[in-house]
């Protein structure tokens, strides 16, 4: 059985989703933030990076969550959850995908953990000030450029909207405005309504705007 480790409002959302998706056998494990586990010498055994999600499998770990929602899809095939007959198409898949971690992901975290980056305290703040701008600017390009459809890869679902899902989750705690962005806000509503996200977001205590 495969073994997430997750802590609720941080990414791993998008697997816990994605293992729903797939129908697939899994357990999921709290990792406590609020207690620092994250650190703790059980769980750097698990993931020495410290971060949350982890996905244990037959295999190995996997870490980074563009690494496990394609394991998931190709775990699971018959769930349909990416093309994986299309190598371009999977190919975007994964672009957008890695677009969400690389750029939006840590744009978001210049609000919330800024000394990844720097001990100055004015650099912080001139960094968690950045954050509605840079967000509204990676939102504005998904919403007008990136989302394809009812679905980001258009009329088909794949783990590109878990995803998007669940980053698009933080936004009103970025600062925002959501009514540039009704396109993503729509596809928040769409995603709420599947019953695979529903347990998903039940099962980890989420507060979904």
């Amino acid at each position: 059985m495969l073994r997430l480790y997750y802590a609720p409002g941080t990414c791993a959302l998008a697997t816990h989703i994605a293992l729903e998706e797939a129908g697939a056998p899994y357990e999921a494990v709290l990792v406590d933030f609020r207690s620092q586990s994250q650190r703790s010498a059980e769980y750097l055994a698990v993931n020495p990076k410290g971060r949350v999600p982890a996905l244990v499998t037959e295999s190995g770990t996997l870490t980074e969550t563009p690494a496990l929602l394609c394991f998931v899809a190709q775990r699971f095939p018959n769930a349909e959850l990416a093309p994986l007959d299309d190598p371009f198409a999977l190919a975007q898949v994964q672009e957008f995908n890695s677009y969400l971690c690389a750029t939006v992901h840590v744009a978001h975290a210049h609000g919330r953990r800024g000394t990844r980056w720097a001990d100055d305290a004015a650099a912080i703040e001139a960094m968690q000030r950045k954050v509605p701008s840079t967000m509204t600017e990676c939102f504005e390009l998904i919403e007008h450029k990136l989302v394809k459809g009812p679905w980001v890869m258009g009329d088909r679902y794949t783990i590109c909207d878990p995803y998007l899902f669940t980053i698009a989750s933080w936004i009103e705690g970025d600062g925002v405005d959501t009514t540039k962005v009704p396109r993503i806000m729509e596809h928040r509503r769409r995603m709420l309504a599947r019953p695979a996200v529903q347990k998903a977001v039940a099962a980890e205590g989420t507060q979904i705007p």
